[in-house]
């Protein structure tokens, strides 16, 4: 018999039960919609950042954030490296095109921060360089707060020990070993340069008008619906009356004749196989 493969996201003692995960997460998807129905008809911006250690559960929370909405108005950001010319710029000029415009919800799934956080333990920027974003990091998001954007800033927080697990079961996981690199690996190998990372940017960055906020991340179930209810309990939304829209009768065909089946390609239907005979 084959072996049958293991849930990576199956709780043990203490977690939060699937079944209660589930009508709960879908209670949140619903007001997420509301919520999104405000942001477009009142031409809101909102702005949300995850940030956190690899395999903390961000891509995790940004799926079920945006399952249920319209991916026209509500975006995902997650930039690869920088080109050549990227990195001539101001640095933050390459995230402030992607902001969002009046009725839309973006996220970055990792964003400007990346400055305080992997470029800084990798290498990859200065001292000079971190020590200016830190200075302008505050004044930038004042800037957009100023300006009308909602800005919300998550950092998933996830033990060594629970890491260690899920960088694990990608390796051994086909299916999702395209999210471990050979970055993440060294970045485990650097874990309290990375904790040293973190507490200077908390302390450098965390400012009443754009505040971080900490998602505990071990379990992940929990981790998602305290987000998402956190998220929504920062937006200053109203539901509002839905617009009237009926369908009508369709019009007539008149004259129209629909060309003949075997005018077209089909693809194959494999799942008939799949139907009861």
């Amino acid at each position: 018999m084959a072996k049958k493969r293991r849930d990576p996201e199956d709780g043990g003692a203490g977690k939060v039960p699937r079944g209660a995960y589930e009508a709960r997460l879908l209670e949140l998807q619903r007001e997420l919609v509301v919520l999104q129905d405000w942001v477009v008809r009142t031409g809101a911006r909102v702005a949300i950042l995850f940030e956190g250690r690899d395999a903390a559960g961000k891509g995790g929370a940004i799926k079920r954030l945006t399952e249920y909405l319209n991916p026209r108005t509500a975006r995902v950001v997650a930039l690869p490296a920088p080109s050549e010319r990227e990195k001539g710029q101001w640095y933050f000029q390459r995230y402030v095109q992607h902001l969002p415009t009046a009725g839309e919800i973006v996220l970055f799934d990792r964003s400007w921060y990346n400055r305080a956080g992997v470029e800084r333990v990798m290498g990859f920027c200065t001292p000079g360089e971190l020590e200016t974003f830190l200075t302008q990091a505050p004044e930038f998001e004042r800037m957009l707060v100023d300006d009308g954007i909602v800005l919300l800033k998550y950092w998933f927080s996830v033990s060594d020990t629970e890491q260690e697990k899920r960088l694990r079961s990608r390796l051994d996981d086909p299916m999702r070993r395209w999210k471990l690199s050979e970055m993440d690996i060294e970045a485990r190998r650097r874990w309290v340069d990375f904790s040293r990372a973190k507490d200077e940017m908390f302390a450098r960055c965390d400012t009443p008008f754009a505040p971080w906020w900490v998602v505990e991340a071990d379990d992940k179930r929990a981790a998602r619906l305290n987000c998402l209810s956190h998220v929504l309990g920062q937006v200053p939304y109203s539901e509002l009356e839905p617009r009237k829209l009926t369908l009508g009768r369709r019009p007539a065909a008149g004259k129209y004749v629909r060309p003949p089946r075997e005018a077209y390609r089909y693809v194959p239907d494999v799942a008939s196989e799949l139907r009861p005979s």
